[in-house]
């Protein structure tokens, strides 16, 4: 498994809890959870690194570009 598909994973499922948590009456911790999410995602846009990424690098390898093979 490599960091990017990694982090499509991860930002999946927590957008699969923030459902589960709109769906079950927890609207503000599905509030907060999405507006966290939300941030992350437009400070990876502004600024071109992400903290996930930085994060799951160490353990994880960077996936190979397949367009260039």
């Amino acid at each position: 498994m490599c960091v990017e598909k990694l982090q499509k994973i991860i930002l999946a499922m927590v957008l699969g809890i923030v459902m589960m948590l709109a769906a079950s009456g927890s609207i503000k911790a599905a509030f907060l959870l999405q507006l966290i999410v939300m941030i992350v995602l437009i400070s990876s846009g502004l600024t071109g690194s992400c903290y996930i990424t930085t994060v799951l690098k160490s353990a994880f390898p960077l996936c190979e570009n397949r367009e260039n093979r």
